[in-house]
Order: C-alpha cells, then sequence, then structure tokens
C-alpha cells in the first residue's frame, strides 16, 4: 500500500513540471513553424500574378495577410482564403448547369 500510494504522489509531483515544459516547446515549435512559414511567405510576393492564380491566391491576399502579427502562420491564412474562393466558385459553377 506505501508503494501505490508513493508512487501516486511521485506521478502527480511530475506531472505539473511536464505539463508546462511541453507546453513552452509546443509554444516555441509553433512559433518557429510560423517564423519559416512567414520566409516562405514572402517568395510568393515575387510570384506573377498568373502564377498565384494558378494557386488560388491574389495580390490582394498576400496584402491582407502580411499584416498579421509576427507569430501567426500566414501561410494558413492564405490557405483558408483560397479554399474559400474555391467554394465561391464551386457554387457559382453548379449554378451556371
Amino acid at each position: 500500500m506505501a508503494t501505490i500510494a508513493h508512487a501516486r504522489e511521485t506521478v502527480h509531483a511530475a506531472r505539473p513540471a511536464t505539463n508546462p515544459i511541453s507546453r513552452i516547446v509546443g509554444a516555441v515549435s509553433n512559433f518557429l513553424r510560423a517564423w519559416k512559414n512567414r520566409r516562405e511567405f514572402y517568395h510568393l510576393g515575387q510570384m506573377s500574378d498568373a502564377e498565384l492564380a494558378d494557386i488560388g491566391l491574389t495580390r490582394s491576399d498576400l496584402s491582407v495577410v502580411v499584416d498579421l502579427p509576427l507569430g501567426s502562420d500566414p501561410t494558413a491564412h492564405l490557405g483558408a482564403l483560397a479554399e474559400a474562393r474555391l467554394r465561391e466558385v464551386e457554387v457559382m459553377a453548379r449554378q451556371v448547369a
């Protein structure tokens, strides 16, 4: 019985130390991913309007996303914009057909 009680105390004592560390590691990982994606985002600005249209984006989409906070991932926002635009085109195509 004493061993089980000691094991429970050890597990409970270890949780608080692990939880903040994993949150910090997760936050740092998310920030680094967003920073890397932001660097890649700037390459999109060098693409022509036709190339941007091929991937479902417009130059104005880039203007909207460039003002996001540094830690946020611009590619996630661009992906959402492109998906929304694709859904709109699909809806319009169904109405014509």
